[in-house]
């Protein structure tokens, strides 16, 4: 056999791809570029959410650390780490209810009712170069948000611990995803001892 006829004998078995072929692998491709996409923007979606997630959260934080605060340094007394219109003598400071998330008042604890005369809570946030305190950072008031504050006795066997409270705090915020409002609750106890 010459090398020709091998040539040709080799060159008859291959082929290209058909028409067929081709559509078939451009679709497969195309039907997996759109589903990256797709995650693409579900994670850019769900960044945002966890942002105001993390807002959410340090805003329950920061009410239950003033709350621990004030009862540390005496600036309140254990009768009044309760929430108003409980019927105690003296009555609670703290509001009950969904309220707007107000800068803490002339009392310094946050959740009281002269809140509302130190006006909206603002959140710094970095801007582009990500170093806040320079001339890019963004500014967040934050009227989206709301948070309960809820202070109540603890019952352990029928009987009312004078001793120790529940508190629960609540926030509640709506994000851009979603047509209903999300919930962050924080609870713990405190004690009048310190």
């Amino acid at each position: 056999m010459t090398t020709l006829s091998l040539r040709r004998r080799s060159g008859s078995r291959q082929r290209g791809f058909s028409l067929i072929e081709v559509l078939v692998s451009m679709v497969v491709l195309t039907v997996g570029l759109v589903s990256l996409l797709g995650v693409f923007a579900l994670a850019l979606s769900k960044t945002q959410v966890s942002q105001e997630d993390m807002i959410a959260k340090r805003i329950a934080q920061e009410a239950y650390e003033a709350i621990f605060t004030a009862r540390e340094t005496a600036n309140i007394q254990w009768a009044q780490i309760q929430n108003t219109g409980t019927g105690s003598v003296p009555d609670g400071i703290f509001l009950p209810g969904l309220q707007p998330i107000y800068n803490p008042g002339t009392d310094g604890i946050i959740g009281t009712a002269d809140d509302s005369s130190a006006g909206l809570e603002t959140l710094l946030l970095p801007g582009p170069d990500g170093i806040v305190g320079t001339a890019d950072d963004i500014s967040l008031q934050l009227t989206n948000y709301q948070r309960s504050i809820a202070i109540t006795p603890v019952v352990t066997g029928g009987a009312t611990d004078a001793d120790l409270r529940t508190i629960t705090i609540t926030v509640q915020y709506q994000t851009s995803q979603s047509k209903f409002p999300k919930t962050y609750v924080l609870s713990g106890f405190i004690s009048q001892y310190r």
